[in-house]
């Protein structure tokens, strides 16, 4: 079997880091999330980054994916750009791919969640509501996994995305 890279999308609060690490623990796969990268980069190295957590985390992932690990990649991902590279990744390194947007389409409940929620990255600032409704985001042109988080509990949503993950790979097998 070939192995996986898991590719998350969505808007902060939509719950992406909560399906995302539910799949690399099912999955025994390496878990990169963006946000603790770029953190990283402009804490321990100064950095102002820009492209340069995608960049680094593409790396991580080719390494893994190169020694047969599955890998979750845990990121906004709005642009084609990106999303087409965290492709390639997969493609150049013997890896599928699977694109998963995770949506919060009640806009009360997805501000609530961004006005409420927890920080588990010391140190990092998360965005406000503004800067969340303010961020480009470009329609998707490939099939994906689509999984909508709003009014559900996190295990429901977990499930169903198992369940439509194991459908994907039959497809892809």
């Amino acid at each position: 079997m070939k192995p996986r890279l898991f590719i998350f999308s969505g808007l902060p609060g939509t719950g992406k880091t909560t399906l995302a690490k539910a799949v690399a623990k099912s999955y025994k796969a390496a878990y990169l999330r963006l946000d603790t990268i770029e953190h990283g980069l402009t804490e321990l190295c100064h950095v102002n980054v820009q492209g340069e957590g995608y960049r680094l985390s593409y790396r991580i992932a080719s390494d893994n994916l190169l020694i047969g690990n599955h890998v979750v990649a845990d990121c906004c991902n709005p642009w084609d750009l990106t999303r087409k590279e965290w492709e390639d990744v997969a493609t150049q390194h013997n890896g599928e791919y699977i694109n998963i947007e995770v949506l919060c389409s009640d806009k009360a409940e997805h501000r609530t969640r961004i006005e409420t929620r927890e920080n588990d990255i010391r140190g990092f600032v998360l965005p406000d509501w503004e800067n969340v409704q303010n961020r480009e985001q470009h329609a998707w042109r490939t099939p994906i996994i689509q999984i909508e988080t709003a009014g559900r509990r996190a295990e429901e949503c977990i499930k169903e995305l198992l369940r439509k993950i194991e459908m994907k790979t039959k497809e892809l097998a």
